[in-house]
């Protein structure tokens, strides 16, 4: 039986990558799905209860009925279209963090585990940042290079490469002792090439489990920070800003907090048990058992 068909029959695959494809279709539709602007206000519409019906103010004047499906935070705004657009946000930096988090990490641990004079240096430099809190990191370097959609990827990256780097290098440091490796050596084969063609291949499963763990810390580091107030700004709606700008008003309007939670705990849920589901199949330890 090929990974592929492990992979159709594993559970945890199945409900992971149902829940998250609903979950990445729902981010893509928010521009037909959602029913506002994200960023629209209406003063007549503040904090309005979850399904109550009205007529929301347009920018010619006029107004068209609305129902508040979510209800309407202190700015009159939408929150179920916030919500929604939200979904966007958080899978893009979820998703492209990892990529980054993985493209860097796989480099430096290809590097540090093949070179012994790079690993002296760069691994001490990789132990220098893991000994930083990852949050405390991400909120200094949000805070040093301002709130913007790079920004925070960058910030949230950095504190995941060294945990990559630690993984491939470890994976290298067995690999570059294998027979098909000597034998590469032996044929004069260049460096780059073995690392390309030989170690980085039989290293890429764990570096795809590495990668979901990377994106569901990333989609949670970012909510954290828009609830401190150090994410996006409230005109690009997060789950994370969504929150701490209903927090103020949780015990009157929970919604506006409890919403987009039920959004962002199955999507932290869902990656998690993908990415469960994959190293029990391509992990041979854990496809044994």
């Amino acid at each position: 039986m090929n990974n592929l068909q492990r992979l159709a029959q594993n559970t945890t695959v199945r409900v992971g990558a149902c829940v998250l494809s609903v979950l990445i279709v729902i981010a893509l539709l928010a521009p037909w799905l959602g029913t506002l602007d994200p960023a629209a206000m209406d003063s007549a519409n503040i904090n309005n209860a979850a399904g109550v019906s009205g007529s929301f103010a347009q920018l010619d004047g006029s107004s068209k009925p609305h129902t508040f499906w979510f209800g309407s935070d202190s700015f009159g705004r939408d929150i179920y279209s916030r919500v929604l657009y939200g979904t966007r946000v958080s899978l893009t930096i979820g998703f492209t963090t990892a990529l980054v988090a993985i493209g860097i990490g796989a480099l430096l641990g290809m590097l540090a585990g093949y070179f012994r004079a790079v690993d002296a240096v760069l691994m001490r430099f990789m132990d220098g940042l893991m000994a930083i809190p990852s949050i405390l990191l991400a909120i200094a370097l949000v805070a040093a290079l301002g709130a913007q959609l790079w920004t925070v990827v960058v910030a949230i990256a950095i504190p995941e490469i060294p945990r990559v780097t630690r993984l491939v290098r470890s994976l290298v440091l067995t690999l570059r002792e294998e027979p098909f490796v000597e034998a590469a050596k032996a044929l004069a084969t260049p460096t780059h090439i073995i690392l390309w063609r030989h170690i980085l291949p039989n290293a890429m499963a764990p570096l795809i489990v590495q990668g979901t763990f990377v994106a569901a810390a990333a989609v949670l580091t970012e909510a954290v920070l828009s609830f401190l107030g150090l994410g996006l700004p409230a005109d690009i709606p997060t789950w994370g800003n969504i929150m701490a700008e209903g927090r103020v008003q949780f015990s009157q309007y929970p919604g506006n907090v409890l919403f987009p939670a039920m959004f962002l705990v199955p999507t932290v849920l869902a990656i998690n048990l993908l990415g469960d589901g994959l190293r029990d199949v391509l992990d041979p330890k854990f496809a044994k058992r």
